[in-house]
């Protein structure tokens, strides 16, 4: 592999032009299929086997259109103090509202409003009434004059005293990551000048991340309603696809700048480059890839069309880490190098062969070599405090009742909930299948059940062969009695009842991601096992690797629920109201960091392992993969962590929490796993490390990832008496 990339990397290289001109093609054919492309909707939900969508699609079945994918909106409206919404001037105000919903701007758009005064949908105590608004379309297919609209609804009721407020999915727009992008952006700016010491160098790992991730998400915004994406899928790719966009370009211009310092000519020094930083640059990817692409075993379609989407966007800047950054490293001549070619990285500009004084990462390394026990107890038992929270981790889809108090959809909810009781918020819909004597018997068991606040009575369709029954609970629809409550009526019932709605579907939800959670780590964790054994020759290396990840990842999801469960440092992180974690963050995080892990430890011990083969002692070859790896990572591990955390100035809670999560797990995983843990266990394990049974040895392919072979074979092809041949040259660049 090692000597196809040398010629990949020497071709593009030499062939400048034509590998650009290719790219910038590609980039403008993907952003005008996304222009062209009509606006992306919310993305279908669904849950496969579980009872809740079998629910639901009995009930598309025999009651079409009650199933229908239109937005929903609540407009609630309280009356003033010592006042009542069936007064004449509140109740022709709310009467207002409702014509102006029927026949004013967006109206075409609407597809039925209820009137609360006939529907019964005012409080007991007469101090608040909401108005029910159903549209032909989903909330991100909304015009914007009809969402203008209805948030203009309440304004004459307001301007007359009293408080109106919107909650449901109509609102529902586009996450917002706001300016927090763009310093994540920044901050990887700034870290990567320090690194090069070259504006050039620093600019070339933006440039060509932005590219690849503009082809990435520009295509998934093309294809968003033909396959059905979801609206936050562009935005989690784009988190993932910038990060080791600069990250994979980031290792390839440092090696490049390793081999120009040792004298190589420019084709030939971004020749070995890729063959050598770009064997782990694939390896790397490939875990990511793996990791996401794996997703798909939990049987979630959102999911799985989250997890191939941001797999597509990875495989694309490991594509343009090989052929483009070696391309523009071409036409940046020697613009890459600092300026009076003095690198902080590689000796100050002293000549090849002069004594060079130990940098950051040598003396770290040397450090722990020194004090191995006392490194590796120190950082296992940190993060094992750390992941303590994780044992108290409450999962559930978020709701209004999760979004900031100063937004309407919050206030609508609260009112809502003050009105009519908390578990109002999240009626469950029961769905009979079978004719009426069957429904009132349903209506009479569900009523003498602790936990219900009111039941209505079956609701038949025309062929009287099905009912629906709407049943409020006593609690929150986040509550553990809510979901106790979902349970007693399943389990009380047999297969001619089903339990759906919100509520139902968040409990399913989170019961699919607990089932899902150790077959998807065991599959994720067994690939990345045998890749990593590939790349290393090694049964401990890859087992280390695994067994840190674990570590960190679980010390990430304790940090996860102490600031967004318990609400330490909330205010710090932006946090507003706290609640359970979202369910699929912990095997989402478990996927995603699973495969940034695996870059830092590919990208670090690559090194470790190309120096040990080369004939070092374990040891040395420790502080040698720290000589010229570890200030890469660390820089590289900065700015994975500033474009995650950008995105914590997100309007969504979903994208905030996974952007909070992913930050902090590189940060556990980078500094304390790969630059702690990791040197630690090697220094203990000395030769052991690098064992393998001389029987799988044989099994194994060689990938030659530490470019043992590429050595050997630029040593048989290069004449020492001078300069190549045109048959030798045409031979090494594959021409």
């Amino acid at each position: 592999m090692a000597t196809f990339l040398y010629r990949l990397g020497r071709g593009a290289f030499r062939r400048r032009g034509l590998v650009a001109l290719l790219w910038v093609a590609l980039l403008f054919a993907a952003g005008f299929g996304a222009a062209s492309a009509s606006a992306p909707t919310s993305g279908s939900f669904s849950i496969p086997g579980s009872e809740a969508q079998k629910a639901f699609d009995l009930l598309d079945e025999r009651f079409p259109g009650m199933a229908a994918d239109g937005a929903n909106a609540r407009i609630v409206i309280k009356a003033p103090e010592g006042a009542k919404v069936t007064d004449p001037g509140p109740k022709a105000e709310v009467q207002k509202i409702v014509s102006g919903l029927k026949t004013g701007p967006g109206a075409a758009e609407v597809s039925s409003v209820a009137d609360p005064y006939e529907v019964q949908a005012v409080s007991q105590d007469g101090s608040t009434a909401y108005i029910s608004a159903k549209y032909t379309v989903s909330g991100m297919e909304l015009k914007d004059d009809t969402r203008e609209a209805l948030k203009d609804s309440g304004e004459a009721a307001k301007a007359a005293g009293l408080n109106v407020q919107i909650g449901g999915d109509a609102l529902m727009a586009a996450p917002e990551t706001g300016s927090g992008e763009i310093i994540g952006i920044a901050v990887a700016a700034i870290v990567l000048v320090i690194t090069f010491g070259s504006l050039i160098a620093a600019g070339l790992p933006l440039l060509t991340a932005i590219i690849g991730v503009g082809i990435g998400v520009s295509s998934i915004t093309a294809l968003a309603n033909v396959l059905d994406l979801g609206n936050t899928t562009a935005t989690l790719a784009t988190m993932i696809g910038l990060a080791v966009g600069i990250d994979y370009a980031l290792f390839i211009v440092s090696r490049y700048r390793v081999e120009l310092a040792e004298g190589r000519e420019r084709d030939e020094a971004a020749g070995r480059a890729v063959g050598t930083a770009g064997s782990a640059v694939v390896f790397a990817g490939l875990t990511v890839v793996i990791a996401l692409v794996g997703l798909a075993v939990v049987n979630l379609p959102m999911l799985t069309k989250m997890g191939f989407a941001a797999a597509g966007t990875v495989v694309i800047a490991v594509l343009v880490a090989l052929t483009l950054v070696p391309a523009i490293l071409a036409f940046a001549g020697k613009k890459v190098l600092p300026a009076g070619e003095k690198s902080r990285l590689f000796g100050k500009g002293k000549p090849a062969g002069a004594e060079k004084k130990a940098n950051g990462g040598t003396r770290w390394a040397r450090f722990v070599l020194r004090r191995p026990v006392m490194v590796l107890l120190a950082g296992v038992i940190g993060l094992g405090v750390i992941a303590v929270p994780a044992s108290k981790l409450e999962m559930g889809l978020p709701d209004d009742g999760a979004q900031p108090v100063s937004t309407t959809q919050r206030q609508a909810y609260d009112l809502l909930s003050d009105g009519f009781g908390p578990g109002f918020n999240g009626p469950l819909m029961v769905v009979v299948d079978g004719n009426k004597a069957l429904a009132d018997s349903t209506v009479d068991r569900i009523k003498g059940l602790d936990g219900v606040v009111a039941v209505t009575p079956p609701t038949l369709n025309e062929a009287g062969d099905a009912a629906v029954i709407t049943v409020i609970p006593k609690d929150r629809p986040s509550s553990t009695h809510t979901e106790e409550l979902v349970h007693e009526i399943r389990d009380g019932s047999g297969d001619d009842v089903l339990v759906t709605g919100a509520t139902a579907m968040n409990i399913d939800f989170s019961q699919k991601m607990n089932d899902a959670l150790l077959p998807y780590l065991a599959l994720v964790v067994g690939l990345a096992f045998l890749l990593l054994m590939l790349v290393f020759r090694s049964v401990l290396v890859p087992l280390k690797a695994a067994l840190g990840f674990l570590l960190s990842v679980v010390a990430a999801l304790g940090a996860v629920v102490a600031v967004f469960q318990w609400g330490w440092l909330g205010s710090v992180f932006g946090v507003e109201q706290t609640g359970p974690i979202m369910s699929m963050m912990p095997i989402f995080m478990v996927g995603v960091v699973f495969g940034l892990a695996m870059d830092y430890e590919v990208f670090l011990v690559t090194r470790m392992r190309e120096a040990y083969v080369h004939g070092e002692r374990p040891g040395q070859a420790v502080v040698t993969g720290f000589q010229y790896s570890a200030r890469v990572v660390v820089a590289a591990a900065i700015i994975m962590i500033a474009v995650f955390a950008g995105f914590m100035g997100a309007s969504d809670q979903m994208v905030k929490m996974i952007g909070f999560g992913l930050a902090v797990a590189v940060f556990f995983d980078a500094f304390v796993v790969r630059m702690a843990i990791v040197p630690a266990v090697l220094a203990l394990l000395g030769h052991k490390a690098w064992w393998l049974p001389k029987w799988l040895d044989r099994l194994l392919p060689n990938v030659d990832v530490e470019g043992e072979s590429l050595r050997k074979h630029l040593e048989s092809t290069q004449s020492p008496q001078g300069p190549k041949g045109p048959d030798q040259e045409r031979e090494l660049v594959g021409a």
